[in-house]
């Protein structure tokens, strides 16, 4: 799925996958998000609810780019750093195609349905 991101009124490339959650995801759009940094890996925001995470694939650790749902807390990581092993309560959404550096100074993201 093709979504429209700004990343401090700068656009990149990004694109969701086609998992459950991301689709629950796309439902929420647009977003406009204030972002704060996390263990010096990802940057994070809350989102107005928690995403369906039934029919999750395989876990997989998230890699630089990656949009990502962290179910136990119910937020969004965009991870400038390789995450951690792979664990099932981080379900990756999607992928933005942005350096790291860009990404990890990041402080609001707006994410929009293509159109």
């Amino acid at each position: 799925m093709n979504i429209r991101v700004t990343l401090d009124g700068r656009p990149v490339g990004a694109a969701l996958n086609d998992s459950p959650a991301a689709r629950d995801f796309a439902a929420l759009l647009p977003l406009t998000l204030d972002l704060k940094d996390f263990h010096g890996t990802e940057r994070v925001a809350d989102l107005p609810r928690e995403l369906d995470t039934s029919g999750a694939p395989e876990p997989a650790a998230a890699t630089v780019g990656d949009i990502a749902y962290y179910a136990p807390w119910g937020n969004l990581a965009l991870f400038y750093q390789d995450g951690p092993a792979p664990s099932p309560d981080l379900l990756v959404l999607g992928h933005l195609d942005v350096s790291a550096d860009q990404l990890g100074r990041a402080t609001s993201i707006t994410i929009e349905a293509a159109s």
